[in-house]
């Protein structure tokens, strides 16, 4: 059992309030902080972090906390709070940009809620931090390396993404907060396409 660090304690709080006043109070609190298209009347600027506080059902919730502790526990014990949280929200924003990009390609209507993309981005740190650290995934339920993991698990959304149509999942979400990931750690590195090298 991994400890619960301050900020991973903090977003799972939050996230289990938000999903407990959404009971209560939604179609409100959908309406608000969801993230809509862009070409609706509904989306607002501040939708672009706050959607990723809002989920669907209790099994999307549960899972995704369950990723947030498993990953992201390790990584902000690492990095420490501030690191971690830029990480985080960098994650949730380039998720959100991706799922704007493919709804209005799309022409979607639909809002999109939950913090699978930052979940994402999380394990595609943990894939490039620990790359050999055996984990067992829930499914399927065989041991692996986590650098095995993360590219099940990059290319099965990829694939999701492209031929999955109708089911209701933001694949390209995901995807876009595995990129936002990849991004932030080759900025820290100072890798292209970033310049001078960081800390």
């Amino acid at each position: 059992m991994l400890p619960l660090p301050p900020v991973t304690q903090a977003l799972i709080l939050a996230n289990v309030a938000a999903f407990c006043a959404t009971v209560i109070l939604d179609p409100l609190l959908t309406t608000l902080f969801a993230l809509w298209p862009v070409g609706t009347s509904l989306f607002l600027p501040w939708q672009l972090v706050t959607y990723a506080f809002l989920h669907g059902s209790l099994g999307h919730l549960f899972f995704n906390m369950l990723g947030l502790w498993m990953f992201g526990s390790e990584l902000e014990q690492l990095w420490g709070r501030t690191r971690y949280l830029q990480f985080y929200f960098a994650s949730v924003l380039t998720a959100a940009a991706a799922q704007l990009v493919v709804t209005g390609l799309a022409g979607s209507n639909a809002p999109t809620v939950g913090a699978s993309g930052a979940l994402f981005g999380l394990l595609l740190a943990y894939g490039m931090l620990f790359p050999n650290r055996m984990i067992m995934p829930l499914f399927p339920p065989i041991p692996m390396r986590a650098k095995v993991f993360v590219a099940l698990y990059g290319g099965l959304e990829l694939l999701l993404g492209v031929f999955g149509n109708g089911s209701g999942v933001a694949h390209f979400a995901h995807l876009g907060g595995m990129l936002g990931g990849w991004l932030m750690i080759r900025y820290w590195r100072g890798q292209p396409p970033f310049g001078s090298r960081r800390r």
